[in-house]
């Protein structure tokens, strides 16, 4: 059903292109207003300097994008992007050493950031409907009678003013909506932070060719987790670490802290690979071609904008991605959370004949109910940290306790998850955003299975090895039950 005339999208990165496909069906008209001037192809732009570092589309939110965008996974397959199952693909390093290779329930599509959004500018330019304003610069709305009624903006032509049936804020976390809204006359809105202080660098590389590699070169993606020593140990070991695959046979080294000062030139970050908990990231660099300098991002704060609690929330407006609610960018949350949340605002303008008060808040509740899970994720993590501040720290005894509790509970899940495919299967349902850790810890299936893992590790009793030398290259033989032993080939 077509609600209005117009209706405008500000920021035309992940959330506003998604944003613009929700909106499309039920409107004349879609103008999405974009600072940037944007590449035609994948491209980095300064309104994304995240594009530098790694990103995971989750499942939740592959299933998002296609389901505003049928075919987009295809496309972005074709362009380049890589299906891969983690279990297989990856050479996990974890607790005291790597982790045995097999068949797991967890699969994801690897690509950056920049192919993600060209692949959905593709899909947003076939929308007849809609426009893209390129060089535009959002600058105030329009408010009248208790709603949002149009977007004043300036662009290459001068200020301009646009009426708008619905306006929707897809302008990041440096949105200044709520304090527009505040000037108009609304109350302002209650934010929940938390800022663990997370750092990470990045640096680009092109892989050697398949033919190039070492045999035992088997793994796509690695991944070195931080130590539980508690003994004395280079700041490195305390490192969350990625040698992350993207298309055109590239990778993007990274390495991020939470409070430790991270390398920021080459030699620093070259030096700081050298004393890492294996030997094999810094190889698997030296094996490649860099092709970028370091590139360093410490806004990583957790921030939700809690449009839900107040009394009236505006009419005419909504809110998606980071606008609402922005995660610790660590966890890779933000492009999938921001994509179902436009998926929730197309089903809400599928159900109503008006935007109107009563769909703001069918909205926002059905948008709360959505971020908990991803928000519950975050704050597990990021609450254990000493160096954390904001409005969601806890008390100095409960942050102790989740410091002491977080990493050996993750390892306990991710163990258990090799031996039991109920916990592998609910685990991947918790990392994809399909479940909250809540219910998955209320599952008593998946706590039997992890209590018998505990007693079976005690005992020595697992079914598959594990801890295998950190020192050595991660070994490449299947475990899956049923398969041939075999060493792991280059892909």
């Amino acid at each position: 059903m077509t609600l209005g005339r117009t209706a405008v999208v500000m920021g035309g990165s992940v959330a506003g292109l998604c944003a613009a496909g929700a909106v499309a069906p039920y409107v004349d008209r879609v103008v999405v207003l974009e600072r940037d001037d944007l590449p035609a192809d994948a491209q980095h732009r300064r309104g994304v300097p995240q594009s530098k570092h790694p990103h995971f589309l989750l499942n939740s939110g592959r299933r998002a994008v296609n389901a505003l965008f049928p075919g987009f996974e295809e496309d972005l397959v074709a362009a380049g992007g890589l299906h891969l199952t983690a279990s297989m693909d990856t050479a996990y390093l974890e607790g005291p050493g790597w982790t045995p290779r097999k068949q797991g329930a967890l699969d994801m599509v690897y690509g950056s950031r920049i192919l993600i959004e060209r692949v959905l500018r593709d899909h947003v330019r076939q929308l007849a409907n809609v426009t893209i304003r390129e060089g535009t610069s959002v600058n105030g709305i329009d408010t009248a009678d208790g709603r949002v009624t149009g977007v004043g903006f300036s662009g290459p032509e001068g200020d301009e003013q646009i009426a708008a049936d619905l306006v929707v804020d897809a302008m990041g976390r440096g949105s200044s909506v709520a304090d527009w809204l505040v000037a108009a006359g609304w109350p302002e809105v209650p934010v929940k932070t938390l800022d663990a202080k997370v750092t990470y660098v990045s640096r680009w590389y092109d892989l050697p060719s398949p033919e190039e590699r070492s045999p035992s070169w088997w793994w796509q993606h690695m991944v070195i987790m931080p130590t539980q020593d508690k003994g004395e140990h280079p700041p490195e070991h305390e490192f969350l670490v990625n040698f992350f695959p993207m298309e055109g046979n590239r990778s993007i080294a990274c390495m991020g802290s939470w409070g430790i000062d991270m390398p920021r030139t080459v030699e620093d970050f070259t030096a700081s690979a050298a004393r890492l908990r294996t030997p094999q990231f810094a190889a698997a660099m030296a094996a490649s071609t860099p092709t970028s300098e370091v590139h360093l991002t410490r806004s990583t704060g957790n921030k939700w904008r809690r449009y839900d609690l107040l009394p009236t929330p505006p009419q005419g407006i909504a809110f998606v991605g980071d606008a609402i609610c922005g995660f610790n960018p660590f966890y890779g949350q933000g492009m999938s959370a921001a994509a179902m949340s436009a998926v929730l605002l197309r089903d809400a303008l599928a159900s109503t004949t008006a935007v109107d008060q009563a769909f703001a808040k069918r909205l926002l509740a059905a948008q709360r109910k959505n971020l908990k899970v991803a928000w519950g994720m975050a704050m597990a993590r990021d609450r254990g940290y000493e160096c954390a501040t904001g409005t969601e720290t806890v008390p100095a005894w409960q942050r102790k306790l989740l410091a002491s509790m977080t990493w050996p509970m993750f390892n306990l899940i991710t163990g258990a998850s090799r031996e039991y495919p109920v916990v592998d299967e609910h685990f991947a349902r918790v990392f994809n955003l399909d479940e909250s850790i809540g219910a998955m810890m209320r599952n008593p299936k998946v706590l039997w299975a992890m209590l018998r893992f505990k007693v079976r590790a005690k005992l020595g009793r697992l079914t598959f090895p594990y801890g295998f030398d950190s020192q050595l290259e991660p070994p490449g033989t299947d475990w899956t039950p049923g398969a041939q032993p075999r060493e792991g080939v280059v892909a």
